[in-house]
């Protein structure tokens, strides 16, 4: 008969063995970043060496005062067309969460038109428009005028340009900004009835601040769009920038080149909205976080001090 052992009850329990965690081996991120160094670096070498691009003529028409008038106008075209699609974009969202349908009903028509239509097509529309019209009169409906004005000194190309511009953004705005006043939780606005604001008090004071958080991204995004979309307006005769380069390209037959100005600009012109629209989403989203991540400027004063460190 075997003698057992009887466990010693004073010992304390072994610790078990520390697990040596093994990372990941992740091989095909080193070759899928090496391809794309390769091919980057290919791009840029074709940048730099390819006479054909002719980069002397770049410089030279990138500070043309005919290029910055163009510069000024496709600022000015956006700068007016985001302005008219915001206040018509605010109207139609109210005009939306209307409880008459026939308000609504107004509303989504409009919606519905001007996204469902090419806006190239809008464009050509109202510049085409006074070929049609006599006269563009105000006054009582169906009684007399106070304004009559002719059609053609009315709506110019400038006109047309910010119409078609304006009136289409407005439908896309409605859409951003309906979507920001029901992101807000409907105890806000009970809340508010109850302390006895308005409804457009309450709409001013409580529901637009805290929708702007929802509001402010794809509003960016429009804005920048916006700055881009003005080049259609070339069809139609307006100088903005890419209507400019092409008549310089016209006379000089330097396409390539004329065209890479107009990039240039147009990256340069977006790069700056897209910088104002972070430290704009960065403003607003004060209430709805602790702490507010680091910008971009506070993230390289930091690796560079802990670097100098």
């Amino acid at each position: 008969m075997s003698a057992t052992t009887e466990p010693d009850v004073d010992q304390p329990p072994r610790r078990p063995a520390d697990i040596e965690a093994m990372p990941v081996r992740h091989p095909w991120r080193w070759v899928s970043a090496g391809v794309i160094l390769v091919l980057v670096a290919m791009f840029v070498h074709w940048l730099v060496t390819d006479t054909a691009l002719h980069w002397d003529v770049v410089w030279k028409y990138f500070w043309d005062p005919a290029v910055r008038r163009g510069v000024v106008m496709t600022i000015k075209l956006t700068i007016i067309a985001m302005v008219m699609g915001i206040a018509i974009g605010v109207a139609l969202a109210i005009m939306r969460l209307s409880l008459n349908p026939i308000v609504s009903g107004a509303a989504w028509v409009y919606i519905w038109f001007f996204r469902g239509t090419p806006l190239l097509v809008q464009i050509l529309f109202w510049f085409s428009l006074p070929s049609v019209l006599r006269q563009v009169s105000f006054g009582v409906p169906f009684g007399p005028s106070w304004f009559a004005s002719d059609p053609k000194t009315l709506i110019t190309q400038f006109t047309a340009a910010v119409l078609g511009l304006g009136l289409n953004e407005g439908a896309y705005m409605s859409e951003i900004i309906r979507a920001g006043l029901i992101s807000v939780d409907e105890g806000q606005t009970e809340a508010a009835s109850a302390l006895g604001l308005s409804r457009m008090q309450t709409l001013r004071r409580i529901v637009l601040p805290q929708a702007m958080r929802v509001v402010i991204p794809p509003t960016g995004n429009e804005t920048i769009s916006m700055l881009k979309t003005t080049s259609l307006v070339s069809v139609i005769g307006v100088f903005e920038l890419l209507y400019t380069v092409q008549v310089i390209y016209g006379r000089t037959y330097q396409t390539i080149p004329l065209l890479l100005v107009a990039v240039l600009w147009y990256l340069l012109m977006t790069s700056v909205l897209m910088v104002g629209q972070y430290y704009l989403e960065r403003h607003f989203a004060k209430g709805s976080t602790r702490a507010l991540p680091p910008t971009p400027i506070q993230k390289l004063r930091v690796r560079l001090l802990g670097a100098a460190a």
